[in-house]
C-alpha cells in the first residue's frame, strides 16, 4: 500500500498549493491514505474546524498536528469530536482530542496513526519515547501498518525515535522545522525514516513567514506580528510504500512539487 504524508500546510498559499496538486499526487502515485500536517493551516498558527473540513474535501483522510494546534481556541470542541484530527499525545491527560487512532482505507486495510511531539527546546511534556512505547503497543494489536508524525525541533531527538522504534512502525516522519531533509532511508527493521518533510507553503519565505518580518524580528529582537509569505509555494511530503501484512516499508521517496507565481 501508499500513503502519502504532506509536510506542515502553512495559511492560505499552503492550502491553496495542496489544492492545486493533491489529486495530481494521488492519482500518480496510487495512493492509499493521505495524512497532512494542517497545524500551521490557519494564517500560520493554528487551525479552525471550517479549515480541517476543507481539508477533507479536498481527500485528506487524517490530519496531525504539533505544538500550535492549540493557538485557535475554537478547535478544541472540534479536536473533542472529531476523530480524523490526532493532536500530539504526550501532553498531560484530560485536554480535548486524541494523539492516535486506527483508520482504514477505501480497501479496508487499517493504519494506525500516532502523533507525537519532541521535548528538546520545546514544550515540557511527557516522554515521547516512553508514550510510544505503550501507544505503539496498542496500534500494533490492530494493525502492522503504523505511522508517527514526531513533531519536533532537534533533529538528534528525531533520529533517536526512528531508531528506537526501528521494526515496530512502519514509518516515523519529522515535521515542525518546515525544512526537507535529504536522509530518506528504509531503517534496518525495516521503518521508513526522514527527519523532516518540509512545509507547504511559500518558499520564498522564512520558513513561510515573510521575509522581511523575519529578518526584523532577528535584527531587533523586540515583538512583530508575522505575516504569511505568499509567493512561489511549494508542496512537500513523502510517499511511503508499505506492506500491509508486515507492516514493513520497502520504499519512502520526497515530494516536492512546485507552484510558481
Amino acid at each position: 500500500m501508499k500513503i502519502l504524508f504532506v509536510g506542515d500546510v502553512v495559511g492560505r498559499p499552503g492550502r491553496l498549493a495542496l489544492a492545486s496538486r493533491l489529486g495530481r499526487l494521488i492519482d500518480r502515485n496510487d495512493i492509499d491514505l493521505v495524512v497532512v500536517n494542517g497545524e500551521n493551516a490557519a494564517a500560520g498558527f493554528g487551525l479552525t474546524a471550517d479549515l480541517a473540513r476543507e481539508f477533507y474535501d479536498l481527500g485528506v483522510d487524517v490530519l496531525t498536528s504539533g505544538n500550535h494546534i492549540w493557538d485557535k481556541r475554537e478547535i478544541y470542541d472540534y479536536l473533542g469530536s472529531q476523530k480524523r484530527l490526532l493532536r500530539p499525545a504526550n501532553y498531560p491527560a484530560g485536554l480535548p482530542g486524541r494523539g492516535h487512532g486506527v483508520f482504514s482505507t477505501s480497501a479496508g486495510i487499517k493504519v494506525g496513526i500516532l502523533n507525537l511531539e519532541g521535548r528538546v527546546f520545546m514544550n515540557n511534556l511527557e516522554c515521547p519515547f516512553r508514550t510510544a512505547d505503550a501507544l505503539v503497543a496498542e496500534l500494533r494489536q490492530q494493525t502492522a501498518v503504523i505511522l508517527v508524525d514526531f513533531h519536533a525541533e532537534a533533529t538528534s531527538e528525531k533520529a533517536a525515535l526512528g531508531c528506537y522504534l526501528d521494526g515496530r512502525i512502519s514509518a516515523l516522519v519529522g515535521t515542525h522545522t518546515h525544512v526537507p531533509t535529504a536522509d530518506e532511508r528504509i531503517l534496518p527493521g525495516g521503518t521508513a525514516y526522514i527527519t523532516d518533510v518540509g512545509m507547504t507553503g511559500s518558499r520564498d519565505s522564512v520558513i513561510g513567514i515573510r521575509k522581511d518580518l523575519a529578518i526584523e524580528k532577528f535584527l531587533s529582537l523586540l515583538p512583530v506580528r508575522f505575516e504569511i509569505a505568499k509567493k512561489d509555494a511549494v508542496v512537500c511530503g513523502v510517499v511511503l510504500t508499505i506492506d500491509e501484512k508486515t507492516g514493513r516499508a520497502s520504499g519512502i521517496e520526497r515530494v516536492l512539487e512546485e507552484i510558481k507565481d
